[in-house]
């Protein structure tokens, strides 16, 4: 159970720039890479929504930088609704949320309501080696409308959940800190992901 219900709810309690940062960024694609539990909260994920989108796509980034504790910032897909974020989801005719969640093993999880898109991107992955599979866990599908994978101008989004094992392998050291060395798997991951929005 989240500690807040939404953004407002956060922010009172909260200070920007001292227990989170809101990182964002425009591209030229149609298509947006984002992160909303970035930082302590989903170790990993800013940086593979980062290096996904490069130049190309936009990017967007809620960030916890707590020294300890950052699980209290997760505020869940369907709720979450950080102005920044929202505008950018809005702005794009797809958007790419990127999610770790606590499995060993080296999963990835696809979600979302944008079917063919999915199906496109687990296919890649299978191809590169990656253990990529349509969620069908209840609260990880991502299928409703208020999430901000689907907040997009087609309200069609894709979501990939990334167990921590997997995450684990792609850093030298998965425990936040401001960087990480990323290991070859990292940069397999991020090229075919690319290779799925062409």
């Amino acid at each position: 159970m989240d500690k807040y219900a939404n953004y407002d709810d956060l922010k009172q309690h909260e200070k920007e720039g001292e227990d989170y940062v809101i990182l964002s960024r425009e591209g030229y694609s149609g298509i947006a890479v984002i992160a909303p539990h970035g930082g302590g909260i989903e170790p990993g994920t800013v940086d593979i929504a980062d290096g996904i989108a490069g130049g190309r796509h936009s990017f967007y980034a809620f960030k916890g930088i707590k020294k300890k504790k950052n699980g209290v910032l997760h505020i869940t897909s369907n709720k979450f609704d950080e102005p920044e974020g929202i505008r950018i989801a809005e702005n794009a005719d797809i958007v790419l949320s990127i999610h770790g969640y606590h499995g060993k093993g080296d999963e990835i999880f696809i979600g979302g309501r944008n079917q063919t898109l999915m199906e496109k991107i687990r296919q890649t992955l299978k191809k590169e080696g990656f253990n990529a599979e349509i969620c069908t866990k209840a609260g990880l599908r991502a299928r409703h409308p208020e999430n901000i994978c689907n907040r997009c101008r087609t309200g069609e989004g894709v979501q990939l959940e990334i167990s921590r094992g997997l995450r684990e392998k792609m850093f030298d050291n998965l425990v936040r800190r401001s960087w990480r060395k990323r290991s070859h798997l990292f940069f397999k991951f991020i090229s075919t992901l690319r290779r799925a929005f062409r």
